[in-house]
């Protein structure tokens, strides 16, 4: 049975926290608390449609609703950033954690984990780089449309790769690996 050392622990603890907020943050921002759906209230509002809003107040009202909120998007992903740097280093320092897909010796099982958790590195590697584009304004206007689109794809990533984490443990508490969960918790009691 594998066990889980504190820094590896708390890494994994600090990416599922962070990556609900980054979830969270995205989500509203897409759909919930859009700039079509602000700007929407704000026409529906007979007092305010009054006033004849040009387009530059209606997007200064949107930021001013956005901006506090997305602020919180921003510092997750400082925080991925650095965690997701620290977990590089930490898996090649410790040794992979992970099945490798790779080998021949590896069971079909371990393969499919194994590209699973590969898929999930690679997919916040290009988090982090498509969010780092468009903070910082990185290339051409085409880059960053490239960008913000394959950046706003979380949306659907996400939520699958959590539902897989969570089937994956379902699977490993009922079979050869019970205690796991437990162990990534507490750590290992022995």
């Amino acid at each position: 049975m594998k066990t889980y050392t504190v820094l590896h622990r708390v890494l994994h603890w600090i990416f599922a926290v962070v990556m609900l907020v980054l979830f969270t943050t995205g989500f509203l921002r897409m759909y919930w608390m859009s700039k079509t759906v602000i700007s929407d209230a704000v026409n529906k509002n007979l007092e305010i449609k009054n006033l004849n809003l040009d387009k530059q107040s209606l997007r200064t009202i949107v930021h001013s609703v956005q901006d506090p909120m997305f602020e919180w998007h921003v510092y997750a992903a400082y925080i991925i950033t650095f965690a997701f740097i620290a977990r590089i280093i930490y898996m090649i320092v410790k040794g992979i954690r992970f099945p490798n897909p790779f080998l021949k010796t590896t069971t079909a099982k371990e393969k499919l984990q194994g590209f699973i958790y590969l898929g999930f590195y690679v997919l916040i590697a290009v988090q982090i780089i498509t969010g780092s584009i468009l903070k910082f304004e990185i290339g051409s206007e085409s880059l960053g449309n490239l960008a913000e689109t394959t950046h706003k794809l979380a949306v659907y990533w996400m939520p699958i790769f959590v539902i897989l984490h969570f089937a994956g443990i379902a699977i490993s508490e009922n079979t050869n690996r019970k205690g796991i969960t437990s162990k990534m918790i507490g750590g290992d009691s022995e």
